[in-house]
């Protein structure tokens, strides 16, 4: 039977879950006229969960319901920056969602279940919560995938994001089922994490338990968009809203990581030998189809999926370290990837109007002529994903290159190097096509983005630079959550 204390420790998800049916049951009543009320209530359920998550954080891990959910540092900071990004993803959306007929309670409801499916995924202390917290996000992420009903490109990206995130989670459910079954083979079988990792060294087939990591390391894979399992990324980046691609860029990626962790060093860290070298063959892969294919893209939300998969392959150069260095770096890079890809996304936003997407590069012809701000906010942002310093994304990749190296994968490291080197090229062409080539007519800004949007797209942009100066902190908090 549950506790007053296992519901104490899930505080901020059950306070989620209500806000969101409240939320459902208000826009079935409310007149359109009155949606804006909706727009800045989910903002205010999304900033109260964050002061929930922080301020009920206890000073030790502690789990509830007999260990399936995990509350420790890890997941607090995932779950911060998870609500965080989707509260800014919010003010970024709205001009768009107005201007394109789809302001509807769907939209919100359907983001704070995803939102809800991450917190729970970080918080996985079992194989059935990891499950269930993965299944809600996908689910509510391929809905909103699919929003615009009435544009083909949605439906068709919805689709096949559905159909390989189905393809994925059966893997990562069938190789789950092959570890639980090797659990029981020496010992008492478990679905619980921290017990798979302790019952590892006695099962009497590691054979079957090899088996099932490989199927879990290609689950991981494609909700990372890790090469070769990142078909889905270009596409579903194109054809869904812009918001809600947004969202698949910061907040899926952090749950992401958060899966990761859990599985791999909570419940395989007997077996690192063995998954180490399976993700530095993804890092490499993601790293040269990433930073390769992003070259010749014209499109700037396609450009920006490539460099995701890229960014992929850095984080993961960090997991490969197998160690609390290498987990800091990671978790760190995912934080400030979220931070970098919203910003990215919310000038696109910001620059879009009724008719006019702004998703190619030519769309952003002679910006700095137009609005200087505006092309000096997208500078910023490019610089850092390029990983230039002194800005926030240098010393994301500084970390996890340093971690690889530590941990003796010295040729990682290289590698890594390379690519950042490669990867220089398209994200200093985007600067260059705003400031250096003539501006074509209608291409660009015709009128002001509303004011909440200008204000934080502004505080996003520019953290990026003051968090590039003062990223110590954050980077001790990460290291903090992981014992160093």
């Amino acid at each position: 039977m549950p506790t007053l204390n296992d519901i104490l420790i899930l505080l901020p998800e059950f306070y989620l879950v209500a806000a969101a049916c409240l939320l459902l049951l208000l826009d079935a009543f409310m007149k359109p006229a009155q949606r804006p009320l909706l727009h800045w209530l989910a903002i205010a359920v999304l900033l109260v969960t964050i002061y929930l998550v922080i301020a009920g954080q206890p000073e030790q891990s502690v789990t509830a319901f007999g260990g399936m959910f995990v509350r420790d540092q890890v997941s607090e900071i995932l779950k911060v920056f998870a609500l965080g990004t989707t509260a800014m993803i919010c003010v970024y959306a709205r001009p768009y969602l107005i201007d394109r007929k789809l302001f509807i309670g769907e939209f919100y409801t359907l983001l704070i279940f995803a939102v809800l499916g991450v917190m729970l995924l970080v918080s996985a202390g079992n194989f059935v919560t990891l499950y269930l917290g993965l299944e809600l996000m996908s689910l509510s992420s391929y809905a909103l995938v699919a929003l615009n009903r009435d544009s083909k490109l949605p439906s068709e990206a919805a689709i096949k994001y559905f159909v390989l995130g189905a393809l994925a989670s059966g893997m990562l459910l069938y190789g789950m089922s092959m570890v639980y079954g090797a659990s029981g083979m020496g010992g008492t079988p478990s679905l619980d994490l921290a017990q798979l990792h302790h019952v590892m060294a006695y099962t009497t087939a590691p054979n079957l338990l090899l088996f099932g990591l490989i199927f879990m390391i290609v689950g991981i894979g494609f909700k990372l968009g890790a090469a070769p399992f990142h078909m889905w990324i270009p596409d579903v980046y194109q054809g869904a809203p812009t918001p809600v691609t947004t969202f698949i860029a910061s907040g899926s990626k952090l749950a992401a990581f958060g899966m990761a962790y859990r599985l791999l060093s909570s419940g395989m860290g007997d077996l690192s030998q063995h998954w180490q070298l399976m993700l530095a063959v993804l890092a490499v892969l993601s790293l040269a189809i990433g930073n390769l294919v992003a070259i010749v893209q014209t499109n700037l939300k396609r450009m920006l999926a490539y460099s995701t998969i890229s960014h992929m392959g850095y984080l993961l150069l960090g997991l490969a370290a197998a160690g609390p260095e290498g987990y800091a770096a990671a978790m760190f890079y995912a934080l400030s990837y979220a931070v970098m890809s919203v910003a990215a996304f919310g000038v696109i936003l910001a620059l879009a109007r009724a008719g006019f997407e702004c998703e190619e590069i030519a769309d952003l012809k002679g910006l700095n002529q137009k609005s200087p701000w505006m092309a000096f906010l997208m500078l910023l942002i490019m610089l850092s994903l390029a990983g230039v310093p002194p800005l926030f994304g240098f010393w994301a990749k500084a970390l996890v290159l340093e971690a690889a190296i530590h941990s003796h994968m010295m040729w990682l490291g290289i590698v890594g190097i390379v690519f950042a080197i490669i990867g220089l090229y398209y994200y200093l062409y985007v600067i260059k096509v705003m400031y250096f080539d003539k501006p074509a007519e209608g291409s660009v800004l015709q009128s002001k983005p509303d004011v909440p949007l200008r204000v934080v797209l502004s505080l996003n942009a520019l953290s990026l630079l003051v968090l590039g100066l003062y990223w110590g902190p954050l980077f001790a908090w990460c290291r903090h959550a992981f014992g160093l």
